[in-house]
Formats: structure tokens, C-alpha cells, sequence
């Protein structure tokens, strides 16, 4: 079976740094240029590219195979590319300067190069060395602080259209050595270009750390730089059981709460559509927006249905964050506000729809059974609550980013953790709910549902 007239494998794989490979030599850009160049000639439906492991020639990277002829190319740069998609795929010929001839020959270099590489494991291995995957992610803090020191600071909004490390540092008022250490590490990194002594913004650091940008997540992302702080307390919460450097909202307009309901915003209105097309608007009427944060939950509902009138519960500290989100939709009549404590007190009642989405793993299991029975106090009968949020499998070790999360919980909050299906069931039952079920969503969270009689 051939559904494309190319099928085309490209070695991507990435080896410790010394060692030759092909994405060392520049195998992601030809990769992209490939693509760029395939989609300009309206190839996308006779070429398939694929990225791949090692094809065993890596000293000559980048290395591709292109099927159904077999014809294996190395050393192709991104400024091959065009040359290579208008002779072979186009025209149908082997572009002979690229391409090797004798199979013997490579056949024999695969061989040779393979039988290093194992001895080199093998080497290894027997000198009680880590594996170098395992030795990558202890490192990966590194890098991970490399990027939220830049965030911090707004580096990519000061190099703006290019600027010198002198430049940035006097515009941030940094010390120019060290930032110039720290921009070199970004260059590395693939986050920052240099030439000469400018540097300038990469594609992807334009688009989503420069202020102004329209995909701008700075603001999201410095709720993950306050997380950094948290995360370094990891070891102290494990021996006490319980987060012992907990920061939450204080006042309106603060910088935690800002940045907290930002990367909640932003994760909630990249899930709204898909959440409010499982649960469904039918028989809906009045919603009750439990912890609603930045109203983007509310909004996609109210959006979804004319019938639909919404009442977003929340802090105080986090209500004007919200009002401002539903005025710049145009939604104020029909998405109202209330100020209060999810964790005490009537929530109110008549409702069709409670939302409960990212706060379930904020609470302990009987805070999470109290607030489940007032949520069933606040339905109408054949009403539905629906929680949104990280479920682990019944022995907690999967998904994986739900395991961390239950970590996160444990460094920021006072009984927090990611729960299991089974203990989300177990709640619902008990607090008089009935139909109880899970939908499973892309992503790393799902939904539990439960109806009142």
C-alpha cells in the first residue's frame, strides 16, 4: 500500500553533545525547510515527511531515505532543499550529487558506525556511568531556569527587533556580563539568534514572549516562574507532609493572583469549546460557575447558548479579573458575578449546570465531599454537576502529568492533590448523585459528571 507517490524518513536523532549526530548538524531545519518547500509547490498530498531515529550514517547528517525508490541523501542543508523537492519529486530523478550510489559501501559504514556506537555503550555501561537520558532529565532544571529567568526579566521584549547584550542589560537594568552569559545560553537553546554581537528574537520567542505579541504568554507563564519557587521546597513538603511556603490571592490586582488567573485563562479557553461540546447545553439554563477564575469557562457556555445565564463564584481578589473578561466579550447581561468562598456556605440554588473545573485538586478529600453535597443542594432536580480536572488511574502512577500535578499540589496547598477516578465516583455517589460517569478529553485533565434525581 503506497497512499503517497513519496514517503520520505528523515533522521532527527538527538545524541549527547560531541557525539556526531544528524540534529547537531541542522537535521530540524532541513526538516522545515522541507516542509516549507513541499507546501509551496502543493506536494502536501504526494510527499509525506516523516522525522526519525538514526539511519546509521552520522558523521554525514543530515541524513533522509526517499520510498518507494530507497534512495538514501546525506549532507542535505536546507539550502539543498529546493533543488532536491524540484529534481526528485517533482522532475522524478536522483539528485546524484546528494545522493549515495554504492550500497555496498554504505551498507558497510552503517556497520562500522553501529558497532562503535554499541561498543561505546558498552564502555560506558561497564564504567558505571549514567544513561544519558536519565543524567538529561536531573539536569533539566537548567534549562527550564534559563527560560524563566528570561520571562522574568522580559529579555525578548528588550531585544525587540535585535539588540546587543550591553543594549538589553542597560534597558533591564542587569549586570552586561551576565547577561550576555544568559543570552548565550538562549542562542544555544534556540531561543535568541546571534550574529556579530546583536541578538535578535527567534520565530518562537517573538510570537509568545514579547509583549504585545498577539499570543503573548508571558503573563500566563510568570504563574510558572512563582511555581519555581514553590517547587524548590519539594523535599521540606515531603518530610512535613503539607506545603510550607503556600501563596495565594491577597488582593486585587496583585501580581501572583494576576499571573495565577492568566495561565488559567489561557489553559481554559485552549479546552472551552471541546469541555462545553461534551457536556452540552441542552435543558441548560441557569450555571452556576464554581471557582470560575477568569470567566473563560462561563463565556464559552453563554457563547454556546442564548438560553444560557451564568453566575461566576469567586474570590473577591478575583472577581475584578473576571468582570473584565466577560465586559470585553460583550457578555455582562447574561454572566453575572458573586464574591465568596467556595469552601463555606450555600452556593445558592435552581441551578441546571454546576461547573467545578481546576478546584477539586485544591482541597482534601472531605472538603471536596462538602463542596459536592453543596453542589448538589444548589441543582434543580435532574440537574448536573460537572468537575473538571486532573484523574489518575485507580493506582496513581498515570497519567504522568497528572502524578506531578498532585507534587504541585503538594508544595502549594495545605491537602491538596490529583485524584483518581474511582475517588471522584465515590464522592459523587455519597453526595446523592446519580449517572455518575467520566468523559475522557484530549489533554492531560477529563470530566466527571453526576445528576441529581
Amino acid at each position: 500500500m503506497e497512499p503517497f507517490r513519496y514517503q520520505v524518513f528523515v533522521c532527527d536523532q538527538q545524541k549527547p553533545e560531541g557525539v556526531p549526530c544528524c540534529s547537531a548538524r541542522g537535521a530540524g531545519r532541513t526538516i522545515e525547510a522541507l516542509r516549507r518547500e513541499i507546501a509551496a509547490r502543493g506536494l502536501r498530498d504526494e510527499v509525506q515527511i516523516t522525522a526519525c531515529g538514526s539511519l546509521g550514517l552520522c558523521e554525514r547528517g543530515p541524513n533522509l531515505i526517499v520510498y518507494p525508490q530507497g534512495v538514501w541523501y546525506s549532507g542535505v542543508r536546507p539550502e539543498d532543499v529546493p533543488e532536491l523537492v524540484k529534481t526528485h519529486f517533482q522532475e522524478g530523478r536522483v539528485l546524484d550529487r546528494l545522493a549515495h550510489t554504492d550500497a555496498a559501501a554504505l551498507a558497510a559504514e552503517i556497520r562500522s558506525n553501529r558497532d562503535k556506537m554499541l561498543a561505546a555503550l558498552r564502555a560506558k555501561d561497564a564504567a558505571g556511568a549514567l544513561p544519558d537520558e536519565l543524567a538529561q532529565t536531573l539536569r533539566a532544571f537548567q534549562e527550564s531556569r534559563v527560560m524563566l529567568t528570561a520571562i522574568e526579566l522580559d529579555l525578548f521584549t528588550a531585544v525587540g527587533q535585535g539588540a546587543s547584550a550591553r543594549e538589553v542589560a542597560a534597558k533591564l537594568a542587569t549586570d552586561a556580563r551576565a547577561t550576555e552569559m544568559l543570552m548565550n545560553a538562549l542562542v544555544a537553546m534556540g531561543m535568541l539568534a546571534k550574529q556579530g554581537g546583536t541578538f535578535q528574537n527567534t520565530p518562537v520567542a517573538a510570537r509568545y514572549f514579547v509583549k504585545d505579541s498577539p499570543d503573548d504568554a508571558r503573563a500566563a507563564l510568570m504563574h510558572t516562574v512563582h511555581l519555581w519557587r514553590r517547587w524548590s521546597t519539594l523535599t521540606r513538603c515531603v518530610r512535613a507532609g503539607t506545603a510550607v511556603a503556600r501563596e495565594e490571592a491577597r488582593e486585587p490586582g496583585d501580581e501572583w493572583t494576576w499571573a495565577f488567573i492568566a495561565a488559567m485563562h489561557r489553559n481554559a479557553v485552549e479546552r472551552a469549546s471541546q469541555v462545553v461540546q461534551a457536556v452540552g447545553t441542552e435543558g441548560v439554563e441557569r450555571l452556576l460557575d464554581v471557582g470560575g477564575g477568569s470567566g473563560a469557562y462561563s463565556i464559552a457556555f453563554a457563547r454556546a447558548s442564548e438560553k444560557i445565564h451564568a453566575e461566576l463564584l469567586d474570590l473577591e481578589t478575583v472577581i475584578p479579573i473576571a468582570q473584565s473578561h466577560i465586559e470585553k466579550a460583550g457578555l455582562a447581561d447574561c454572566i453575572k458575578t458573586r464574591a465568596g468562598d467556595l469552601r463555606a456556605g450555600k452556593l445558592g440554588e435552581g441551578f441546571n449546570l454546576v461547573f467545578v473545573s481546576a478546584i477539586c485538586h485544591m482541597l482534601s478529600p472531605e472538603e471536596n465531599r462538602d463542596l459536592l453535597e453543596r453542589c448538589h443542594a444548589a441543582l434543580a432536580p435532574g440537574g448536573r454537576v460537572v468537575i473538571q480536572d486532573f484523574i489518575l488511574e485507580a493506582d496513581k502512577t498515570a497519567p504522568k502529568s497528572a502524578a506531578l500535578f498532585a507534587l504541585n499540589m503538594l508544595v502549594g496547598t495545605r491537602a491538596g492533590a490529583s485524584y483518581s477516578e474511582e475517588e471522584y465516583a465515590a464522592w459523587l455517589r455519597e453526595t446523592g448523585f446519580q449517572d455518575v460517569r467520566r468523559i475522557r478529553l484530549p489533554g492531560p485533565s477529563g470530566l466527571m459528571l453526576g445528576t441529581r434525581r
